[in-house]
């Protein structure tokens, strides 16, 4: 059993550790597209066409059994596409509404995610139906991925920088009542908890982070029970490859933490 991962670049990687923490006995290869990335930043129909172009090399390439779109941006815009196009199960990512509705105390939560995934209407949705009693700030950040990818590359992140991108959500919001304040964010791309530590101290209050890496996990777990399939008993050795759409000194820069994340080869994508 081999499990797919695709993100735009590194995000998947904290929903490829929740899966094989759940999983530890199944093979993976991952694909970081970064040659298009960032994905938060482009219209929905350049990042659909993309999405479904590099998702059919991959599975082409990979063959894998099951593939995770470990990217909220590609998720919201390119699920229903890949489904009717790729002949194996996907599972999608979308922000953490739900759980983060049911944990917080103060029904004050926080969406941070790219700004293309806050103005989606599918969240909206989401809110809606799960977080009606709550009241969701949300706040856009483009940056936070490239520090993520700056992060993963081996740089040094400044606390500072993160402040900046997170300060919008940590305001007083009297409209919900007497001295209600944001108590959880539900980080809303699969970059942003390659962050958390520097979130944490950027954060003027303790807060709770919430992401989809559990939720993911349970349900490709669930997947693979429903098709009959069987794990072996460990998981095959030197059979994880990283594959990225554009092999240059930035992607040669990510394989030692490829190889920390359990990956032992790095190869452009055909």
């Amino acid at each position: 059993m081999r499990i797919g991962i695709f993100d735009s670049g590194v995000g998947g990687l904290t929903i490829y550790q929740a899966v094989r923490s759940a999983l530890p006995s199944a093979s993976f290869a991952y694909c970081s597209d970064n040659e298009f990335h960032p994905y938060g930043t482009k219209s929905d129909e350049a990042v659909a066409n993309r999405t479904l172009d590099v998702c059919a090399r991959f599975v082409a390439a990979a063959r894998p059994d099951l593939l995770v779109v470990a990217c909220n941006t590609a998720s919201t815009v390119a699920l229903a596409l890949l489904r009717s196009r790729l002949s194996l199960p996907v599972v999608g990512v979308v922000p953490a509404i739900k759980p983060a509705a049911a944990k917080s105390a103060t029904g004050v939560i926080g969406l941070l995610a790219t700004p293309v995934t806050i103005r989606r209407q599918y969240v909206e949705e989401l809110i809606q139906q799960f977080a009606g009693h709550c009241h969701v700030v949300r706040a856009g950040s483009s940056r936070l991925v490239e520090l993520a990818e700056e992060k993963a590359r081996g740089g040094d992140i400044a606390v500072a920088a993160i402040h900046a991108e997170i300060a919008p959500l940590f305001v007083e919001y009297p409209q919900v009542g007497k001295n209600l304040r944001l108590d959880t964010i539900v980080l809303g791309c699969t970059h942003f908890p390659l962050l958390l530590d520097e979130l944490r101290a950027a954060a003027p209050w303790p807060v709770q982070w919430i992401d989809s890496g559990n939720a993911i996990a349970s349900r490709v777990s669930q997947l693979i029970q429903e098709s009959g399939s069987r794990l072996p008993a460990s998981a095959p050795d030197g059979d994880s490859i990283a594959w990225v759409t554009r092999m240059d000194p930035a992607a040669s820069l990510l394989a030692p933490m490829m190889r920390r994340f359990g990956f032992n080869s790095m190869r452009q994508l055909p």
